[in-house]
């Protein structure tokens, strides 16, 4: 008999999901908790959240098409290679990386994902004073977080964005393309991976996929629309509150 809530729930939690990534990154913080309510362990959940927003960042990718560009120099190309190679290297750490120990490491991502977010702009300028970043710090700035995003991804767009916007001081909305981009080719990396060595649960994963379709292809549309500073603070607010939760499932629950 086809349970029609369970389905619901988990293409509700993918249509967030993939809006969010669309408009600021950080939509595993809608799907992972959506996926852990369902019943599945924080690594299966974290794998499968991977695989059923990838074709949702495809799609965003594919409307933000027309917005791509070199980042401080570096191709597309080129930080798309390190970005795959370094979210092959991420993903299979996480198949070796047991539940509990994720639920304890999730927690302290998240954090570094909340403050990068939260100081991105201020930085910047900061760091425009005393140093003058080149295309190098980009690429190996660019392979910390493909590791990061094929090991985790939750907060990989915001990541993303404040990290280019750190080294390049471009605001996130000129990011947005090539941000999406970088996002769907870690996904796609994780995902062969995942799928490789049996980590997503498709029936979760399915309805999931197919409301994060429609969210990755509403949230780019959206976001051509909304000013930066909604986004960004509506962005912060949601990957606080998870970073709590998250903090409170790992070492007190």
């Amino acid at each position: 008999m086809i349970d029609w809530t369970f389905i619901a729930l988990a293409a509700a939690g993918g249509f967030v999901g993939g809006a969010m990534n669309a408009l600021a990154g950080g939509g595993s913080f809608a799907t992972m908790p959506t996926l852990i309510a369902l019943g599945l362990p924080s690594t299966i959940a974290n794998a499968t959240s991977n695989v059923a927003l990838q074709p949702a960042a495809m799609a965003s990718a594919w409307a933000y098409r027309h917005g791509l560009g070199p980042v401080m120099g570096v191709t597309m190309r080129r930080i798309a290679a390190i970005t795959f190679g370094g979210a092959l290297m991420g993903s299979l750490l996480l198949f070796l990386t047991p539940p509990r120990a994720f639920d304890v490491i999730v927690p302290w991502l998240l954090l570094t994902a909340t403050m990068a977010i939260a100081a991105g702009p201020r930085a910047a300028i900061w760091l425009a004073r005393i140093a003058q970043p080149g295309p190098r710090a980009l690429m190996t700035a660019q392979g910390l977080l493909g590791i990061y995003g094929g090991y985790f991804g939750g907060g990989i767009g915001m990541m993303l964005t404040a990290a280019w916007g750190l080294l390049s001081g471009r605001s996130p909305a000129q990011l947005a393309a090539p941000r999406t981009l970088m996002l769907a080719t870690a996904n796609a990396a994780a995902t062969l991976v995942f799928i490789a060595t049996g980590m997503v649960a498709w029936a979760q994963c399915l309805p999931m996929l197919a409301g994060g379709i429609v969210g990755g292809w509403s949230g780019a549309l959206i976001g051509r629309r909304l000013p930066v500073g909604i986004i960004r603070g509506w962005t912060l607010l949601l990957t606080l509150v998870t970073t709590l939760v998250f903090f409170w499932r790992g070492y007190f629950a």
